[in-house]
């Protein structure tokens, strides 16, 4: 093998572990009434883990102080504005999968295998080209725009009774749409 060949199937290797081994990216956000539009006492904290290279989205969600039990819970995206309005649900309705419902608080953990539809709103994958692949990035940019938001939906408040926006925790890992659309590739 010549020194060429053995450079080229170098960098080959070290390409596929360098997109085995993406790291994932860190969104956080704190849920509360006023984020929602409303007054309740209610709380929470949520992160979200993205791994690009399995397409394992990994939440968790602590909330307490709710004014009636849960109904649903789930992620809405994309608002027009950042940190701001309402959107469409784009994960699994009525509520994420194994979300503690019928409590006033509670801790949920759920990883989520983005490349199956039965990750989303089947509405959510129509509109965004009809395939999960799609969905998958427009979610994640909606995310990383600060255009999407984790609520939890109560009794007392059927619309809504706590909400927070995804933001990037701190550093900042990817906030552009071609820095998301990359780590896709």
């Amino acid at each position: 093998m010549n020194i060429a060949t053995r450079f080229l199937a170098t960098l080959a290797v070290l390409a596929l572990a360098t997109s085995a081994n993406a790291a994932p990216i860190h969104y956080v956000t704190s849920l509360s009434g006023p984020n929602e539009g409303n007054a309740s006492p209610g709380v929470g904290t949520a992160t979200l883990d993205l791994d690009t290279a399995t397409h394992q989205w990994t939440y968790h969600v602590d909330f307490s102080g709710l004014t009636g039990t849960t109904t649903a819970s789930h992620t809405h995206a994309a608002t027009v504005a950042a940190g701001t309005g309402t959107a469409g649900v784009a994960t699994t309705t009525p509520s994420y999968t194994g979300f503690p419902l019928g409590v006033t608080s509670g801790t949920w953990d759920h990883v989520f295998d983005m490349t199956l539809a039965s990750s989303y709103n089947p509405s959510y994958v129509s509109a965004h080209g009809g395939t999960t692949a799609q969905a998958e990035l427009d979610l994640a940019q909606a995310i990383a725009d600060g255009k999407a938001y984790l609520n939890i939906h109560s009794s007392t408040f059927g619309g809504g009774e706590i909400r927070g926006f995804w933001a990037a925790a701190v550093p900042a890992q990817a906030t552009s749409w071609g820095k998301i659309r990359n780590l896709y590739r």
